[in-house]
């Protein structure tokens, strides 16, 4: 005697349909099915399933890896300019503005690794773009020192006295530039946690902290600062008022700087230079070709002033 197919999964149905008045039969809603096939027909297709899918079952689907790499443009397919066309166009793009309010920006892409080592340094430029920095100098008073920074054009030159005013609030500098005999005097006043998030603090690593501070001064006040964020650099490079030739020595000097800082993470990780564009504060940026004039370029003598 075959077994019977209990416990059966019951149903409730309504006597008639409230559309048609028709009285429903087991033939009309389909064979019913016992208990354990119905749980196991459901079970297999729902979602909370395969959070609890055996561990041994080997799953078909591939992990998609991410790019661990920068996402970088086909420079073929795009249209490159030399320097003195991309100065034409961007100076047509801010027409009727003052020379010395916008700048031209370059910005540097790198082929290289989102998790690997950035690039970041200093330089002064051969045209300075910004000789307007205030500078503060920690270092001994009335001392040599001190009288060099002052000589130098520093704002605020002492120890006790700029400790004070900074930690009142009064930070009334740009850099931050500290003498090696003020290092313990400057660790035992606690300025790290004001002037760390503001990236004033002096520190060996970005060369804030010297044994000539008027050397250091001067070379701050018309210095620059660049730093890689997701694989490029941007630094301005000058005025819109520097003609063409200042514009190629800041960038050729530029250039050198960075690709030296880029053979010394060579040796542990690749990083090449892709692509180099220029812009400016009002204009889009141009793709350089490295060329400093092409066949159509304008006189070098238009582009200034």
């Amino acid at each position: 005697m075959r077994k019977s197919l209990w416990p059966i999964a019951r149903l409730e149905f309504p006597l008639r349909c409230p559309a048609c008045g028709h009285l429903p039969t087991r033939r009309s809603f389909g064979p019913l099915l016992p208990v354990a096939q119905v749980q196991q027909r459901y079970a297999t297709n729902s979602a909370n399933a395969a959070k609890y899918k055996r561990a041994d079952v080997k799953s078909t689907r591939k992990k998609r890896k991410g790019n661990t790499a920068f996402r970088l443009p086909n420079l073929k397919l795009a249209e490159q300019f030399s320097l003195c066309d991309a100065m034409r166009y961007i100076r047509a793009f801010e027409v009727g503005r003052t020379p010395t309010t916008p700048k031209y920006e370059l910005a540097i892409r790198f082929r290289t690794l989102k998790n690997g080592p950035v690039v970041r340094n200093r330089l002064r430029l051969p045209h300075p773009v910004d000789t307007s920095t205030r500078i503060c100098v920690i270092c001994p008073p009335d001392s040599k020192h001190s009288k060099a920074a002052e000589d130098a054009g520093a704002v605020l030159v002492g120890e006790e006295q700029v400790f004070s005013k900074i930690k009142a609030g009064q930070i009334e500098f740009d850099r931050c530039i500290a003498h090696q005999d003020s290092i313990a005097a400057l660790s035992k006043a606690g300025l790290g946690r004001i002037l760390g998030p503001r990236g004033l603090m002096p520190s060996a690593k970005t060369g804030t902290v010297v044994k000539d501070v008027g050397s250091a001064c001067r070379d701050v006040a018309g210095g620059s600062e660049y730093r890689e964020r997701s694989g490029v650099v941007r630094i301005a490079v000058g005025h819109l008022g520097f003609g063409p030739e200042m514009m190629q020595r800041n960038i050729r000097a530029l250039m050198e700087n960075v690709k030296r800082d880029c053979a010394l993470i060579s040796d542990r990780m690749l990083k090449e230079i892709h692509e180099v564009v220029l812009s400016s504060t009002g204009a889009p940026g141009f793709s350089l070709t490295g060329d400093y004039r092409s066949v159509s370029s304008p006189e070098p003598e238009i582009l200034g002033g």
